[in-house]
């Protein structure tokens, strides 16, 4: 058995006890690293998947940019509300690097791995694919942002919004930098890999159900079910498509 297969299982077996335990509120406080790692473990499925669709050597320059880039964004919005809106992280997702989780580079390329391998099989018009994968980046944040800000306290938002007190600006700025990264991604040639295209739905799938599940116990009920609808409309269009 091959490192990438074995890293999927770990995944899926990490995955498993961590819906348990967060679901039933069994985590204790000593193990919230365990957040962070599942977060890593998500970014390095989608380094896997970008190797295996744009070969070694242009996946790791892509997955390489999503790190940093989303990570200077990130580091940007933090500290001086630019793009996101007015926020800042907690130690709650330690450990940090210049006051920005580590998980969070790791987060974002779950992130593009995701929406790339959706939006690649949605459409087949490369002009296409930017904007639905950055819709369908802002559709996994209307899920994760609710619960890590109200249920988790990994960030803190320092102005208010419509949508569980986050602001537009923090959607509208996952839009542009998924959107920015998503164009990156067109100037690389792609080959097909099935196997890896499925792992990347079931790790949407699997992120989506998590998360919803979380937002249902802490009755964030329009989050999860918000979410939950548009998640599976994608889904559904992805698998339409490559069906027909």
């Amino acid at each position: 058995m091959n490192f990438e297969n074995v890293l999927f299982r770990f995944f899926i077996i990490w995955y498993i006890c961590g819906v348990i335990l967060l679901t039933f509120d069994l985590l204790p406080a000593w193990l919230e690293w365990a957040n962070a790692v599942f977060l890593i473990l998500s970014g390095l499925l989608a380094i896997v998947y970008f190797s295996k669709a744009f070969g070694k050597k242009a996946g790791y320059v892509i997955c390489m940019v999503i790190f940093l880039f989303s990570y200077l964004a990130e580091f940007i919005g933090s500290s001086f509300g630019i793009l996101f809106g007015d926020y800042y992280y907690t130690n709650r997702f330690a450990p940090n690097l210049f006051d920005v989780p580590i998980a969070i580079g790791f987060a974002w390329l779950m992130v593009m791995g995701t929406s790339h391998a959706l939006a690649n099989a949605i459409s087949a018009k490369k002009w296409m694919q930017p904007i639905i994968g950055a819709c369908i980046a802002v559709i996994i944040d209307l899920i994760i942002d609710p619960v890590a800000f109200k249920l988790k306290q990994y960030w803190i938002w320092e102005e208010d919004g419509v949508y569980y007190d986050i602001p537009f600006s923090n959607f509208f700025g996952w839009f542009i930098v998924a959107l920015v990264l998503h164009v990156f991604i067109l100037f690389f040639s792609q080959e097909k890999n099935i196997l890896w295209e499925k792992r990347m739905f079931y790790l949407f799938v699997l992120t989506i159900t998590m998360f919803v599940l979380l937002a249902a116990t802490g009755e964030l009920w329009l989050a999860g079910i918000l979410t939950a609808c548009l998640a599976g409309l994608t889904l559904y269009a992805a698998i339409r498509r490559k069906s027909s």
